[in-house]
């Protein structure tokens, strides 16, 4: 069976996996969904038996079904190997009544390793694919943990160029030295005086610019993204919940067929939208409990139904999750339309327009697989030291307020099902944070300091990606206003 891809706004041609991956983003503005989710046909008695790349394979090529064996197996083999520090990927660990999904065992410790470690070698086989001969300039705006893991995944990837633009205030130090010491000659790190949902629209609008496109076009460039509203991010998100799944069955922590709930701290929605995927496909999960922090659009959205960004952006410990415009709940708000692209298309204009747009009744009634809640800074704080003291297990803030969400959900619903919690970052990447909350006397510490008293404190040794920054020179210092950023673009690629 082939799977295409279309637009959640409709107006954009129906195109192959390879070719939304080399797209990005529709013409139309819209993002690319499979024209149907395939069905996930493995008994997960014998996803129980594979490694982590054979269940790789058997979730992606469900989805990327105009790539090769050959072709997948190869991009696979090539992203999840040496470059993780733990032969299973992605780890569970079980702490505090719940299982943590250790998705932080990449090269830049944080879940986002787990899709852009992939995504460069699907996207140059996609370009070779479409006998594409442009260079493929990676454009991408990060809220912290994106821009470190793609500038890692795309440097010095022949064919490729990558820009990333990240907001100069709203990062934790230790992200921050990742993305302006990354070395490559393709590589560029630019920090703007906004925030991310100003970076983000930025770089969406210089994806619907047609000019631009021409000038870039006519200099030999095409634009792509690594943001998670690229398919290519998205899909290789789903092969780590049937893992999850399919280890709790091997271990004989539930039996095949059960069902299980899942816990996902989430910004702009693509992580979990990757576990409601999984659902679709028909993976057993109950609830998906969407955990927000302070930033709650996503709270207010299950509560109310109506997505409402006019409100004060507020700057968090969980850097990652400040977000005001949730780009991939426009994926779910197609489904929820009965995959109407005009009406999708309608409450997105809407929201460009006006900051809101309500859903029907009718939609409201196809959120009932979700729970939605969030932490306040002071309960996050609460999470990652509780954790430590009931099982001796360090989390970050992100992960924290999934582990904080998920107390609240047990006292709403008392629904003890399996959980598994996606754990998002090491808390090496935010020490300052998580020492905050475990130990005292840390305001005197540098980041790195916190960390060696971190590793001394939790016996995990400080990961190689902290190690290699600490003295790393930085490489990157432009700093531009949001409204510079497409000339910045042109500087970088010497287009006048």
């Amino acid at each position: 069976m082939q799977v295409l891809y279309k637009s959640t706004r409709g107006k954009g041609e129906t195109v192959t996996a390879s070719m939304a991956i080399l797209k990005g983003l529709s013409e139309d503005g819209g993002l690319f969904v499979p024209t149907e989710i395939p069905k996930l046909d493995v008994p997960a008695e014998k996803l129980a038996q594979m490694t982590y790349q054979e269940t790789a394979y058997e979730v992606m090529s469900r989805f990327l079904t105009d790539f090769t064996e050959e072709e997948l197996k190869n991009c696979i083999a090539n992203a999840y190997d040496a470059k993780f520090d733990t032969e299973e990927i992605a780890p569970l660990h079980e702490a505090d009544g719940a299982y943590f999904l250790e998705l932080f065992h990449g090269a830049t410790i944080a879940f986002k390793d787990m899709a852009l470690s992939i995504l460069p070698h699907l996207m140059t086989t996609a370009a070779r694919k479409n006998h594409v001969s442009n260079d493929i300039v990676i454009l991408t705006a990060t809220s912290g943990d994106t821009g470190k893991a793609a500038l890692a995944g795309f440097a010095d990837v022949p064919g490729t160029k990558i820009i990333v633009f990240y907001p100069k205030h709203g990062v934790s130090p230790i992200q921050e030295k990742q993305m302006v010491t990354q070395k490559g000659d393709n590589t560029y790190v630019v920090g703007i005086t906004g925030n991310f949902d100003d970076a983000q629209t930025a770089v969406k609008k210089m994806f619907n610019d047609h000019a631009l496109a021409a000038e870039l076009n006519e200099a030999g460039f095409q634009f792509s993204s690594a943001n998670s509203i690229n398919i290519g991010r998205l899909v290789p998100q789903i092969v780590y919940y049937v893992y999850a799944y399919s280890r709790l069955v091997g271990k004989g922590s539930i039996k095949a067929g059960e069902k299980i709930n899942v816990v996902v701290p989430t910004g702009n929605f693509g992580n979990i939208l990757a576990a409601y995927y999984a659902k679709q496909m028909g993976l057993p999960i109950g609830k998906l409990i969407c955990a927000s922090n302070e930033n709650k659009v996503l709270f207010d959205f299950f509560r109310t139904g109506t997505y409402d960004r006019k409100r004060e952006f507020i700057l968090t410990t969980s850097p990652s999750m400040d977000i005001l415009i949730s780009s991939n709940l426009e994926r779910l708000i197609y489904r929820l339309t009965g995959e109407n692209a005009e009406k999708c298309a309608e409450l997105m204009q809407a929201l460009s327009e006006g900051g809101e747009y309500t859903i029907t009744e009718e939609m409201k009634k196809g959120l009932a697989d979700f729970y939605g809640n969030y932490c306040s800074e002071t309960e996050t704080k609460d999470a990652i030291h509780a954790t430590y003291q009931n099982s001796d297990y360090v989390i970050d803030p992100h992960t924290a307020v999934a582990a904080g969400v998920y107390k609240k959900y047990l006292a709403d619903t008392d629904d003890h099902t399996v959980t598994v919690i996606a754990s998002t970052a090491s808390p090496y990447k935010f020490t300052r944070s998580v020492m905050d909350a475990i130990a005292d006397k840390t305001e005197e510490m540098d980041d790195f300091a916190l960390a060696d008293r971190l590793s001394e404190i939790s016996g995990v040794k400080v990961p190689k990606a902290v190690e290699e920054i600490r003295t790393a020179p930085v490489l990157h210092d432009t700093v531009v206003d949001a409204p510079d950023m497409p000339d910045t673009v042109k500087k970088i690629l010497g287009i006048h």
